[in-house]
């Protein structure tokens, strides 16, 4: 529900008194005085009417029935110091003085001697209808979301499902296993994650989060998961019955085989292949059918969940006749074709006019043979993000500026000459990891601490410890521009952008 005390007292026409209840908290339903035995949920209050002498008497009667009662809020059309003074005695919220109470007012008017119980009677009719309008309204767009969730889980599948629910409860939203594993979130830093698993799990969570919920993912005998949820907005309600909708059609697609899955998984394997370049790469190729000896590499995306890329480029492919060497991501997809038709893609591109909002790009990295695609492939991201980030449609490696120029122009002895400065900062695989996204991060914040923790979802001390480090392995040091400016090079030659 979206009404809240404050919504009442306008359309009432009446002044709330702030005591006992927040007058941002949601009203759930409106109740005779003398009826009135059970207090609901303390996140929703229910409006009490009835007489002043009988709020009195409550008042008065101490115990369950005076708690109870002063838990609710009272809303009269009267209003004198004795009933201010005796509802901020109790600590109890009031509405006093209401006025606009709709048409059955209007047959007592401003006649002061009107029979006050039937202008008991006209306040509750007005308030119940105007509960029951919000709930409508609340209904159908929980209704309207739950349509929307399950087009975009026919579509995108978890990930997609996910990210809507996240932008729709205003919050963020973490979907885990039975124990506790992540398998998808959307809006979430890393304490978010942690925090959610440990309110899945019934452990202490380090951090408050308002309107944090969880939700299961099937039943206790065949559990799927949870979902965990946490929103900015006041109307949790709202929030819960998605996220319970969403939860029931994440059990769904948790038990649904994708038969495309396999071939995606598949498609980039080989991708992996290719980028790992040398003979196996112009085999691999050979085998899938493609004869020409050289490739561009491209990156296709978008920033909004309106557009679905992959399908967009399955179907120019098709157009093309070429096979599908490319692999999707959520928000772009990755590969590679032949170099004399990258221009025809662009065309397409270009052309292209979303239903809507957003837009698409499209970058281009320079051809390379068979057994050297990953150069080409690290142009074909560097052009993308900078497509994205300035608005390109259509954007090729020969026409960013300044950086990526200069490292095309070292070719790539140079290139691996810098990016090996960075070499210390490989994990015990072999793989870039924790050091090198804290420098990343680091740099595209110029340096600030704070925010850079932030980023990372890390202690203020930890990331202190960790710039430390990667000074003592490089020999760099981030206090020096230059070095800094060294580091930030190597990490444009190893095709790591700084975009925030």
């Amino acid at each position: 529900m979206s009404l809240d005390l404050r919504a009442i007292a306008r359309a009432v026409g009446g002044e709330c008194l702030e005591h006992g209840v927040s007058a941002r908290t949601p009203v759930d339903g409106v109740a005779a005085l003398d009826g009135y035995v059970v207090a609901g949920s303390s996140d929703f209050v229910t409006l009490l009417i009835g007489p002043p002498a009988q709020l009195r008497a409550r008042l008065a009667a101490g115990g369950d029935v005076t708690e109870v009662t002063t838990r609710a809020v009272y809303i009269s059309s009267a209003d004198d110091d004795e009933l201010r003074a005796m509802t901020a005695q109790h600590s109890m919220t009031a509405i006093l003085g209401a006025t606009r109470i709709g048409p059955a007012w209007s047959a007592v008017g401003a006649d002061t001697a009107a029979d006050p119980a039937i202008v008991d009677a006209a306040l509750h009719a007005r308030l119940s209808a105007l509960i029951a309008e919000d709930q409508a309204a609340a209904d159908r767009i929980v209704t309207t979301g739950t349509k929307v969730l399950t087009q975009v889980a026919r579509r995108g599948g978890v990930t997609a499902v996910i990210a809507e629910l996240a932008h729709r409860i205003d919050g963020w939203a973490v979907l885990l296993d039975p124990h506790g594993q992540l398998i998808a979130s959307a809006g979430a830093g890393r304490l978010h994650v942690d925090d959610a698993v440990a309110a899945a799990l019934g452990r202490p969570v380090r951090v408050r989060h308002p309107g944090i919920q969880v939700h299961q993912v099937g039943s206790d005998r065949d559990l799927s998961g949870y979902l965990v949820i946490a929103t900015r907005s006041r109307v949790i309600s709202r929030s819960r019955d998605l996220a319970s909708q969403s939860a029931a059609l994440f059990d769904l697609l948790l038990r649904t085989r994708d038969p495309s899955l396999t071939e995606h998984l598949g498609r980039e394997a080989l991708l992996g292949v290719l980028l790992e370049g040398g003979p196996a790469a112009t085999a691999l190729l050979r085998r899938w059918g493609v004869r020409e000896s050289g490739l561009t590499a491209f990156q296709f995306g978008t920033r909004t969940r309106t557009i679905d890329p992959e399908p967009l480029v399955a179907r120019w492919f098709d157009e093309l006749s070429i096979e599908h060497i490319f692999v999707g991501e959520p928000g772009r997809v990755r590969g590679f074709l032949p170099d004399h038709l990258s221009e025809e893609l662009a065309a397409r591109v270009t052309a292209f006019t979303p239903l809507g909002s957003g837009t698409a790009h499209l970058g281009l990295g320079l051809p390379a043979p068979a057994e050297l695609l990953r150069r080409s492939a690290i142009q074909a991201q560097q052009a993308l993000d900078s497509a994205i980030e300035d608005g390109h449609k259509v954007l090729r490696y020969t026409e960013l500026p300044t950086v990526d120029l200069v490292l095309g122009a070292l070719g790539g002895d140079g290139s691996a000459h810098l990016s090996a400065a960075l070499d210390d900062l490989r994990d015990a695989r072999g793989e870039h990891g924790a050091l090198t996204e804290t420098l990343r991060v680091f740099l595209a914040e110029n340096g600030a601490q704070a925010t850079s923790a932030a980023r990372l979802g890390i202690h203020r001390q930890t990331l202190i410890s960790r710039i430390h480090r990667i000074e003592h392995l490089t020999g760099l040091s981030m206090e020096r521009a230059d070095d800094r400016a060294a580091a930030w090079l190597a990490l444009r030659a190893l095709g790591i952008t700084l975009g925030r």
